[in-house]
């Protein structure tokens, strides 16, 4: 019998692949890949970065111009509070802008699957979707918040020396410069996984940049426009709203408690997500 002979009257083995399988692990690892292989997500992180540390000497030269000009009017010093506890808010100023750019890049991370049809090659490798929707709003979340950390910190050792120059000090230790630090990071992953939501919604990138810029900016002041007790007591629930009373030492008269106001931001990050991961597994790619 010869050599093929016996070759083709042994059993065959089946044949198996040394891949692991499409778990979340893996899910993640491909859209740090993807991530970080764009450089227009490199150039909006930089971006971020600078925005934050140029709103915050800014803001820092104004607040210790109208505190040099105040030194001799009690009056204008009294209205202006409490100096130590202003200067510790200062260095996270430029959140209410770096929120946009996060949260675009945020939109763009899941709508670019879909105008560049990347999606039908990455739910294909991953067909229950899942694995591949938490990755990408891990990826998000944990991006935006550290580079809104690290943005805060650069700008809080970067107008050093402009409030020094004013007599100024910022204590990187105390409640407030804390809360605005942490809180922040986290109201900013919010408003990131918001965005990436609205990514896999509507699947165009210009149309749910508007829609969270809609969301974040413009609703709440044309809400503000309205003296109906009922849109008043809504406003509170808003993203903007719940951060506001979250940096606050005690919330407004009318205002969310903290607690509340967490669960209210947890809500916005948690929800949006679930619909999205709902849509997706049941539309066409």
């Amino acid at each position: 019998m010869s050599t093929e002979t016996q070759q083709a009257t042994l059993p065959q083995r089946p044949r198996t692949t040394s891949g692991k399988g499409t778990s979340f692990g893996r899910a993640l690892g491909a859209e740090v890949r993807k991530f970080t292989t764009v450089p227009s997500s490199l150039i909006l992180l930089l971006t971020t970065l600078v925005v934050m540390v140029g709103i915050g000497a800014l803001a820092a030269w104004g607040i210790g111009s109208v505190t040099e000009m105040a030194g001799s009017d009690p009056e204008a010093a009294a209205a202006m509070g409490d100096q130590a506890t202003l200067a510790d808010t200062i260095a996270p100023s430029g959140i209410m802008l770096a929120q946009l750019i996060v949260g675009s890049l945020a939109v763009l991370v899941m709508s670019s699957e879909f105008t560049t049809g990347m999606a039908r090659a990455t739910f294909a490798a991953v067909p229950k979707r899942f694995p591949v929707v938490l990755a990408k709003a891990t990826l998000v979340a944990v991006i935006a918040f550290v580079v809104t950390v690290v943005s805060t910190l650069v700008s809080a050792v970067v107008i050093m020396p402009i409030l020094s120059n004013y007599s100024l000090d910022q204590d990187f230790a105390s409640d407030v410069f804390q809360r605005n630090l942490w809180f922040g990071a986290a109201y900013v992953a919010v408003v990131a996984l918001i965005g990436m939501a609205l990514g896999g919604l509507l699947r165009n990138s210009a149309g749910a940049i508007v829609t969270l810029v809609g969301l974040i900016f413009v609703l709440p002041m044309v809400l503000s426009f309205f003296a109906n007790d009922f849109i008043t007591d809504a406003k509170r629930f808003l993203p903007d709203a719940a951060y506001a009373n979250l940096i606050a030492a005690t919330p407004p008269d009318g205002g969310l408690e903290h607690w509340q106001a967490g669960l209210t931001l947890g809500l916005w990050a948690v929800i949006p997500l679930l619909v999205t991961v709902f849509v997706i597994q049941r539309r066409d790619v």
